[in-house]
Parts: structure tokens; sequence; C-alpha cells
């Protein structure tokens, strides 16, 4: 498992790669599918679609969340390809955080001209 700092970085290097040759306009399902192949060509492991019950007074529910992706069993990406991110998709990835037990979490939008101006990085 790489240090979480150096998995993130290898992530958004993912991510910026897809962009570069995608460029800002398609749909979310298109980016996450050539993201995840990046992720494999750059030998990281990862998950997609994660159920992602919610947890209520010590129940789960399968309310029909789904995480994008988790990258090495440690960070959340949560991808979108939408006009501006919103405080509902920072509180979205944060919640993602709580439910998932997990620290760390990329919040990546490929509908900008230049990516980093897209991602977004929490830690809980």
């Amino acid at each position: 498992m790489l240090v979480q700092e150096q998995l993130t970085e290898a992530i958004i290097g993912a991510a910026i790669e897809v962009h570069r040759e995608l460029g800002p306009g398609l749909l979310e399902s298109a980016y996450e599918e050539c993201f995840c192949h990046e992720l494999h060509l750059r030998g990281l492991t990862f998950q997609r679609q994660i159920e992602l019950p919610v947890s209520y007074k010590g129940l789960k529910f399968d309310c029909g969340y789904r995480l994008d992706v988790i990258v090495d069993d440690a960070v959340i990406v949560e991808l979108k390809s939408i006009e501006h991110i919103l405080p509902i998709h920072h509180a979205q990835l944060l919640t993602y955080l709580r439910l998932a037990g997990k620290k760390v979490g990329l919040l990546i939008n490929f509908n900008v001209s230049v990516l980093k101006n897209g991602i977004v990085r929490r830690v809980l």
C-alpha cells in the first residue's frame, strides 16, 4: 500500500492523463471507464461502483448509494462531469468517507478546461 499522499498523487496523475486525452464535455461514465483503465495501466488496485449502505441506529440499509471508485482500499474517488462543484458535492464526499470508514477522498470534476481546477482533496 502506498503512503496516502503518494497514492493521491498517483490517482490525480491518472485523472490528468484522462483529461489530457479526452478534454471536458463527456459523460461521467466515459471518464470513469477511462480513469479506471488508467489506474490499471499504473498498477493501482481499485474497485468501482461499490455499494455503500447507510448505517442508522446499528442497522445497515441499502439506499442505493454507490462509491464511484475506491483505490487501494483507502481513497474514495468521486467523479463528476458538471458545470461547477457545489457545496452539496463536498458534503456528499465527506458523508461517503464517514459511512465507508475511510480517511481520504478526492472529488474530481472533468468538465473543466484545466483539471487542477476541478480537483478537491478531503481528509477526515
